[in-house]
């Protein structure tokens, strides 16, 4: 099954720390460009359960993930889409596929209860260094956009360490970071008062 754990690290930036560390270490200069799909229940039932489902957008392919909490990180569930089959799940009509179908049902969902929800697109730019990926993104959803840094480890104590160790040389302060999807749906609910 296409699943992976993920353990990453994330502070909400200013456009002159965001700059700082453009400059400080050797990420590129020109950002490649992605963008979030996300689908939820009316009800947010996944939510609910600290879980999120996207598909994302990049160099012209389409993988639907689902995210769950899973011990010191996130469990992954992933299975790509054709471009037709994204379109489908844009419009309303999501295809049934089958590791996220397995997972989703364990979370008592099932595929016709998703909506979409909207979308954010994300310019990004990352290196890796010592089984540490490093990641700058500079984002933008529901009319407003944000910059922030993300560290991925492999180790949460050592990811930790990096993460912190950046943050106090470069001078920013640490952040509470929710994940895009909770700023996205923070935000949509902000603008539109539903939820």
């Amino acid at each position: 099954m296409a699943q992976e754990i993920e353990i990453e690290f994330k502070n909400l930036l200013t456009k002159a720390e965001f700059d700082t560390l453009l400059e400080t270490f050797p990420f590129p200069k020109e950002p490649f460009k992605q963008t979030n799909h996300y689908f939820e229940t009316e009800d947010l039932r996944l939510k609910k359960q600290r879980s999120a489902l996207r598909i994302r957008e990049k160099n012209g392919e389409f993988t639907l993930t689902l995210k769950e909490p899973f011990g010191d990180g996130l469990l992954e569930t992933h299975d790509k889409l054709s471009q037709k089959e994204a379109a489908s799940w844009l419009n309303g009509k999501p295809v049934a596929k089958a590791n996220t179908g397995k997972q989703l049902k364990q979370l008592g969902i099932e595929f016709r209860d998703l909506k979409y929800f909207g979308d954010l697109t994300t310019e990004r730019r990352e290196y890796e260094n010592k089984d540490t990926l490093y990641v700058l993104d500079y984002s933008m959803y529901n009319n407003q956009d944000d910059y922030e840094f993300e560290l991925e480890a492999k180790n949460r104590a050592e990811g930790e360490k990096v993460f912190k160790w950046i943050l106090e040389t470069n001078h920013i302060p640490l952040r509470q970071t929710p994940n895009k999807i909770e700023r996205f749906f923070m935000n949509l609910q902000n603008l539109d008062g539903r939820h």
